[in-house]
């Protein structure tokens, strides 16, 4: 360590290690520019096209830094040439993603291996702290066999306690085994539907050639770390939270939601030249609902379809960030008609759309969203009223807890396969958009959990509490793996 080691005061280096998805690496740039705003020195490793994707990194004046490590991603025979991210690959390819992504244990245990050696062409201080994602569990065995402490990132409690909840055995889910046990239970909670707990079953199906399961990735990864650190606070979720807690069977220190600023900082004009914000530009204030359900699982065609006339019967105005279904010709994409029937009031954008800017804008009166956890946050930090659709992993569990908070409608679903039709899609937009009394409901609850979103004041608060905990762990110029108390 540096001759500063000991001041308990110096600035730490962190190394952060999120998943080849968007949905991860933008919410763990947001925690390393809050770390650099405080003085910190952070690595954020990923792969070279994901890091050449990623928005502008702010002016930190505080002494701080963030250095892109990058590690190239090996070939894997089925992967498309280019990808290395879940935008870029169709659902039938991501097998070969996570195998390409646990070919990065070699590369990342040099570098950790180099860094801690003190090679000042790597930093000017060896690593205090890993910050491994759920996924990332060769980071966090690096970690471990270099003697540095890691924190294996969570996104969310959600899915954890969605599926162990009712489990009979939920006594027995704790330690690093809880990922796999909850699989072995095979209970489903009453409150999830047929179709997301079957869809659930993903995570515990072998990928790559590995043979290694998401479940037992997370396992290893909460194996090899010293905590776990929870993209959530206990304002948002605090039930969830100490549940989660009590499960994983190693301190949870909470991260806050780490809501973004407009653009990640760089301005709310800077995006007034694109075709959406334009469109946006010339509607009227709070008559827009934005439909976007995410970049990593496109909706099948019939859905889509289903969708587009949902919308053209509701009769309100929408923007609709579409991804394309892989395989679908551009004209079949939509129904026939669609674009002309709805162009005075809608616009379809299939490519990139800048949704913090969109989300931001006063045209947008309420969100169709898939309830990942970004587009959750970013929605809510706007105050815009819920309508519900979500497809994977803790979305499920995401959209129950905004709708026991009355802060929008689930779309009405088919209990066995998931599927939806166009009447439930226009019930739900008119009741969140048109029908007076209950939008005003809606509204009025999204405003209350605005108020803990654009907390600023809140969530640094978090971030603060979090470094002081990173700090409890190195003593006399070490970091140490060994528990010490952390306070939730």
């Amino acid at each position: 360590m540096d001759a500063a080691a000991g001041c308990p005061s110096r600035p730490l280096h962190v190394v952060i290690c999120p998943w080849l998805g968007f949905g991860h690496l933008l919410p763990y740039l947001e925690l390393a520019e809050r770390l650099a705003s405080r003085g910190h020195h952070v690595s954020f490793v990923s792969t070279p096209r994901n890091l050449a994707r990623l928005p502008p990194r702010r002016h930190h004046t505080a002494g701080g830094a963030i250095d892109f490590v990058t590690l190239p991603l090996p070939p894997v025979d089925g992967l498309p040439d280019g990808a290395e991210s879940t935008n870029d690959v169709p659902g039938d390819k991501l097998e070969h993603l996570w195998e390409a992504f646990d070919g990065l244990a070699v590369p990342f245990g040099e570098y950790l291996a180099t860094a801690c050696a003190g090679d000042p062409t790597i930093s000017n201080k060896q690593p205090d702290w890993v910050l491994a994602d759920t996924f990332s569990h060769w980071a966090a065995t690096a970690a471990h066999e270099h003697g540095v402490p890691c924190a294996m990132l969570q996104p969310s409690a959600a899915m954890i306690v969605a599926v162990a909840c009712e489990a009979t055995e939920v006594s027995e889910l704790t330690g690093a085994t809880v990922y796999e046990e909850m699989a072995a239970v095979g209970k489903r909670p009453v409150a999830m539907p047929w179709y997301e707990w079957e869809s659930n079953s993903a995570f515990f199906a072998p990928l790559g050639a590995s043979g290694l399961s998401i479940a037992r990735r997370c396992s290893m990864a909460l194996e090899k770390s010293t905590i776990a650190a929870i993209w959530s606070c206990h304002e948002w979720e605090l039930e969830a939270f100490m549940m989660a807690a009590n499960l994983l069977g190693k301190p949870l220190v909470p991260l806050g939601l780490l809501p973004p600023s407009p653009d990640g900082g760089r301005g709310a004009d800077v995006h007034r030249d694109d075709a959406t914000v334009r469109w946006l530009d010339a509607q009227p204030a709070k008559s827009v609902v934005y439909v976007a359900l995410g970049s990593e699982v496109p909706l099948p065609v019939e859905l889509v379809h289903e969708l587009a006339h949902g919308l053209e019967l509701s009769g309100t105005r929408f923007l609709w960030a579409l991804r394309k279904p892989a395989g679908v010709p551009d004209d079949d994409v939509l129904p026939a008609g669609f674009r002309e029937r709805t162009h005075s009031h809608g616009h379809v954008a299939m490519g990139w759309v800048p949704q913090v800017a969109i989300l931001f804008h006063a045209a947008i009166g309420a969100f169709l969203t898939h309830c990942g956890r970004n587009s959750l946050i970013e929605g809510i930090m706007y105050g815009h009223p819920l309508i519900m659709l979500p497809i994977f992993g803790d979305q499920g569990p995401n959209a129950r807890l905004m709708a026991g908070r009355k802060i929008g409608l689930l779309v009405p679903r088919n209990e066995d396969d998931g599927s939806f039709d166009r009447r439930g899609i226009e019930k739900a937009v008119q009741a969140v958009m048109v029908e007076e009394d209950s939008r005003k409901v809606f509204v009025a609850n999204a405003m209350k959990m605005q108020e803990i979103v654009a907390n600023k004041e809140l969530h640094e608060g978090y971030i603060d509490e979090f470094v002081q905990q990173l700090r409890s762990y190195i003593t006399d110029g070490n970091s140490s793996t060994a528990a010490s108390p952390i306070t939730s």
